[in-house]
C-alpha cells in the first residue's frame, strides 16, 4: 500500500494547527479560568479563615467577658450576702440590746414603784403609829404628869447651854414686855411659883412672867421673851423619833449615791434658845 506523504503532512499540519488553535482559544482560557477560580476559591478560603479566626477571637473575648461578669456577679453576690448577714446580725443585736434595755427599764420602774409603795406604806404606818401615840399620851395626861412636866421645865432652865442662857438673859433684860410661859394645861399656883423662882435664881433678877394656856404641844410647856424661845414637851420626843424614822426611810428609798433631801424642821425642833 502506498503512503500519501502529502496527505500525511497535511493531516499533521492540520493536527498541529488544531492543537495550536485549541491551546490558543480553548485550553489557555480554560486554564486561565481554572487559575482564576482557584485563586478566587483560595481568596475566599483565606477570607473564611480570617473570618473564622476573627469569630474565634470574638468568641474568646465574649467568653472572657462573660467569665469576668460571672466572677464579678459572684463576688458582688457574695459581698451582698456578707453585708446582709452582718447588717442582720447588727439589727438583731441592736434589737436584743433595746429589748434588754426596755426590760431593765421596766424592771427598774417596777422596783422603784415597789420601793416607793413600800416606803409610802411604811411612812403612812409610822405616821399613823405616831398619831396614835400622840392621842394616847394626850388622853393619858393627868395632873401628876403635868406637874412632872413643870419640874422637868424648871430643870431644863438650870441646865441650859451657857451661850443660849446668855442670849435668853439679854432678851429678858431688854424686853419691854413680860416673858410668856405657855402650857397646854393650867399651871397651879405651886408650879407657877416654882417656875418664877427658878427664873429669878437662874438669871439673878426679878423676871416678869405672864402665864397662859394654849397649844404648846402634847403635854408641853414653852417660854418666849423678845424673840427667844425655850420649850419642852412629850411631842418633842415623838417628833424627834418621827424625823429619825423618816430620815431612815428616805435613805432606804433614795437612789445609790444620792443623799436624801432633809425635810423642813418642825417648830418643836427649834426649841433651843436662838
Amino acid at each position: 500500500m502506498l503512503i500519501d506523504w502529502f496527505t500525511v503532512g497535511a493531516q499533521v499540519l492540520n493536527f498541529v494547527i488544531l492543537v495550536w488553535l485549541l491551546k490558543r482559544f480553548l485550553y489557555k482560557p480554560i486554564l486561565n479560568a481554572i487559575d482564576a477560580r482557584e485563586k478566587r476559591i483560595a481568596a475566599e478560603l483565606a477570607a473564611a479563615d480570617a473570618r473564622k479566626a476573627e469569630a474565634q477571637k470574638e468568641k474568646e473575648l465574649f467568653e472572657g467577658k462573660n467569665k469576668a461578669f460571672d466572677e464579678q456577679r459572684s463576688a458582688l453576690m457574695g459581698k451582698a450576702t456578707d453585708e446582709a448577714k452582718v447588717e442582720g446580725e447588727r439589727l438583731l443585736n441592736q434589737a436584743r440590746k433595746e429589748a434588754d434595755a426596755l426590760r431593765a427599764a421596766q424592771e427598774n420602774a417596777l422596783k422603784s414603784e415597789s420601793t416607793r409603795m413600800g416606803g409610802e406604806i411604811t411612812r403612812l404606818a409610822s405616821a399613823e403609829v405616831f398619831e396614835i401615840a400622840r392621842k394616847a399620851l394626850a388622853d393619858l395626861a393627868t395632873a401628876s404628869l403635868e406637874e412632872r412636866i413643870g419640874e422637868v421645865f424648871t430643870r431644863q432652865l438650870k441646865e441650859m447651854d451657857p451661850k443660849a442662857k446668855k442670849a435668853l438673859a439679854d432678851a429678858l433684860r431688854t424686853s419691854t414686855e413680860p416673858a410668856v410661859v405657855r402650857s397646854t394645861f393650867d399651871l397651879g399656883s405651886a408650879q407657877r411659883a416654882a417656875i418664877q423662882n427658878a427664873l429669878n435664881e437662874d438669871f439673878s433678877a426679878e423676871i416678869r412672867v405672864r402665864f397662859e394656856t394654849g397649844p404648846a404641844g402634847i403635854c408641853g410647856i414653852e417660854m418666849t421673851a423678845n424673840g427667844q424661845r425655850i420649850a419642852w414637851s412629850i411631842a418633842e420626843y415623838l417628833s424627834s423619833l418621827e424625823r429619825k424614822v423618816n430620815a431612815l426611810l428616805d435613805a432606804q428609798s433614795a437612789p445609790a449615791g444620792v443623799a436624801p433631801v432633809p425635810g423642813p424642821v418642825p417648830a418643836t425642833e427649834r426649841r433651843s434658845v436662838a
